[in-house]
C-alpha cells in the first residue's frame, strides 16, 4: 500500500467510525454513549482513513499532567503491518514527548504482540515493580 494514499488527522473520529473500527479490530465493545464522551475527552487524537473510511486511530487521555494513557490503538486487520499503526502511534509519541509535563506517567494496555512495537518506542514492562489491573463496569456490576 502507498501511505500517500492515506489522509491523517490529529482529532478524535465520529462515534460510529470509532465503535465500527473497534469492532473490526476485534476490540472490546464500547457504548455510544460512553465513546461519546470519550471522544470528546481526548487530550490527542490521531485518525487515519482510505477514500474516506477510518481504517487506523489511536489516543491519548489522562489528567494532562501527572497521568497520561495511549489508549484505542487501532489498524484495521487487513491493512496491519503495513506501517499504519508505527505511524499512529509515532505521532503520539511525539506529542507526548512535546507537550506532556516532566515526570509524567504514560501507561497503556498492550494486546497481543503490540508490545515490540511500543518497546521499540521506549515503552516498558511494568514488572516486577507494578502489576498492570483493571476493572470493566457492565451494566451495574463490576466485571474484571
Amino acid at each position: 500500500m502507498d501511505l500517500g494514499q492515506l489522509e491523517v488527522y490529529e482529532q478524535p473520529p465520529k462515534v460510529a467510525e470509532y465503535l465500527a473500527l473497534r469492532s473490526q479490530a476485534g476490540m472490546n465493545p464500547r457504548s455510544e454513549a460512553g465513546a461519546e464522551i470519550a471522544l470528546r475527552n481526548s487530550y490527542y487524537a490521531v485518525t487515519v482513513y482510505l477514500q474516506g473510511e477510518l481504517i487506523g486511530m489511536g489516543r491519548v487521555i489522562g489528567d494532562g499532567g501527572c497521568h497520561m494513557q495511549v489508549v484505542d490503538m487501532a489498524v484495521r486487520p487487513d491493512l496491519q503491518r503495513q506501517g499504519i499503526g508505527k505511524m499512529i502511534f509515532g505521532r503520539i509519541v511525539d506529542y507526548l514527548k512535546r507537550e506532556a509535563p516532566d515526570k509524567t506517567f504514560v501507561s497503556l494496555i498492550a494486546d497481543g504482540p503490540a508490545d515490540k512495537l511500543y518497546r521499540k518506542f521506549g515503552f516498558d514492562y511494568t514488572q516486577p515493580e507494578g502489576q498492570g489491573m483493571y476493572m470493566r463496569i457492565q451494566s451495574d456490576r463490576l466485571v474484571p
